[in-house]
């Protein structure tokens, strides 16, 4: 292929799996602060999907668009100004979010510093499942919660993507850590770091959990009024971070009136925080779970994966051996 283009999975209408198609495209070049990175692999996310569906985060995109935030790879080439990567390094990243980052191609260009280099211990493809998921438990559990030693913290759909991460980090951060997932993944949870397991599937967590001093809740209201129920959990003064769909303002009353704490959270791109997580990953003290990698012609496949929920960790498209 011309070193002028590249392959890429495209979305020209929002749809179902069927819209992604495999197209060749225009290769970006870098600008000054940027860095071309050759991607190996990219993850993906539920937001991938919904932004699909035209739900997401499509209304900060325009078509034809190439999806995908999560990359894994290596700088091919650096732009004017960027001292802090060189070609050849092996880097991770989540670049642009909310805005396109087209990772669903051969070829990324970002700002230098919204990438770092990836965990030495991971291949591509693992590295790839990191960035997205693992900056959003990283930046609820420790910039936004703040969760201390000796803590109580209850995490929602704790055997995803977000949720595994979320689960290493509060427990590296010394809190009790309660995690809701379906029986099967209670053993590979508790092996993660989680003190306590329920079984949504059978139980009501607000029927067990009591005394939560933070609650992480990746699933919100659209689905059994999961944020909802999450305030029946929380001591006088407890902190709900609402990830998937904000806080309402019928949320925010009901928090207001049962005297705890709500917010809203997006994640936000971090190559420090990203150097921070890989020197965790290399240590031994976070593990990352891939479910199933996908070749990039399957993204259809892999997108209807995500989206029937209930994965073991991450799905991740190779793109390039």
């Amino acid at each position: 292929m011309s070193g002028h283009f590249m392959r890429a999975v495209t979305v020209k209408e929002f749809g179902g799996p069927e819209v992604l198609t495999v197209e060749e495209v225009a290769r970006p070049e870098p600008l000054p602060t940027e860095v071309l990175v050759r991607v190996h692999a990219a993850g993906v996310n539920p937001v991938d999907w919904k932004t699909r569906e035209g739900q997401g985060m499509a209304g900060l995109q325009t078509l034809p668009l190439i999806l995908g935030w999560d990359v894994s790879g290596v700088v091919e080439e650096v732009g004017f100004g960027v001292t802090t990567l060189s070609a050849g390094d092996e880097v991770y990243g989540m670049p642009w979010f909310p805005r396109a980052a087209h990772a669903y191609a051969e070829y990324v260009t970002a700002p230098a510093r919204q990438f770092a280099r990836k965990p030495a211990t991971l291949d591509h493809v693992h590295a790839a499942a990191v960035p997205l998921a693992a900056l959003t438990a990283w930046q609820t559990v420790v910039d936004t919660a703040r969760v201390q030693a000796g803590q109580r913290v209850l995490i929602t759909a704790a055997a995803g993507g977000v949720g595994h991460f979320a689960v290493q980090f509060a427990r590296h951060r010394g809190a009790h850590v309660t995690a809701t997932a379906s029986a099967a993944r209670h053993p590979w949870l508790k092996g993660l770091g989680a003190d306590e397991t329920i079984d949504y599937t059978t139980t009501r967590f607000e029927d067990v959990a009591t005394d939560i001093d933070v609650v992480i809740d990746l699933v919100g209201d659209a689905h059994d009024n999961t944020g909802t129920r999450s305030l029946k959990v929380l001591r006088p003064g407890g902190l709900l971070v609402a990830v998937p769909a904000g806080v309402s303002p019928e949320l925010a009353r009901a928090a207001e009136a049962a005297g705890v704490r709500v917010t809203p959270y997006l994640v936000e791109p971090d190559g420090a925080a990203l150097t921070t997580i890989a020197g965790l990953i290399d240590a031994g003290h976070v593990a990352v779970e891939v479910e199933e990698p996908f070749r990039l012609e399957q993204a259809g496949a892999a997108h209807a994966r995500v989206e029937a929920g209930r994965t073991r960790g991450k799905v991740v498209l190779t793109v390039t051996d």
